[in-house]
């Protein structure tokens, strides 16, 4: 775990959980992403959110229309600039490889995730991208925020497709 608490995250969250939400309505696996801002001088609070997507693999045909990467994509043309030093990426699910290995070439302070991948998660579960000790950066990890609400929303669009 690290110094940040993960309350700071609870709103954030939820507005990656309602993108989730919007994304399981499209068919789409329920995965959400927010990017915050750095904290103004001062503050230790995040800043604004920058960019919010959901999952759009399915309606694009893009496999790579995961919801990090969308939202880094977005965060990074709204300042104009890639390296996304200072900001925040939140997700519903922690980052699979592509976007833990997105998050790191983005230059992400902080990853914030809730739900658990333990079938393909890159953020401590099945491998550690964002903390490996070879790579030139590592962000900050914050894991379980609101992860019951995460998974409880990915739980039942899967149910929903099984049944």
């Amino acid at each position: 775990m690290t110094g940040s608490p993960p309350d700071t995250y609870e709103a954030a969250m939820r507005l990656a959980l309602a993108e989730a939400v919007r994304a399981g309505g499209r068919g789409e696996v329920p995965v959400g992403a927010v990017v915050l801002g750095p904290p103004r001088p001062g503050s230790v609070v995040p800043g604004e959110v920058l960019a919010a997507a959901g999952n759009d693999r399915e309606a694009s045909a893009d496999p790579t229309a995961h919801a990090e990467v969308l939202a880094l994509r977005a965060a990074a043309a709204r300042i104009g600039d890639w390296r996304l030093t200072g900001c925040t990426l939140v997700v519903t699910l922690e980052p699979c490889t592509m976007c833990a290995g997105a998050a790191v070439l983005a230059r992400v302070d902080r990853v914030v995730y809730g739900a658990v991948d333990e079938k393909g998660g890159a953020a401590g579960s099945l491998w550690d991208v964002l903390r490996d000790r070879r790579l030139n950066h590592r962000p900050e990890v914050v894991m379980g925020v609101l992860a019951d609400e995460c998974a409880a929303v990915l739980t039942e669009f899967f149910l929903g497709r099984r049944a």
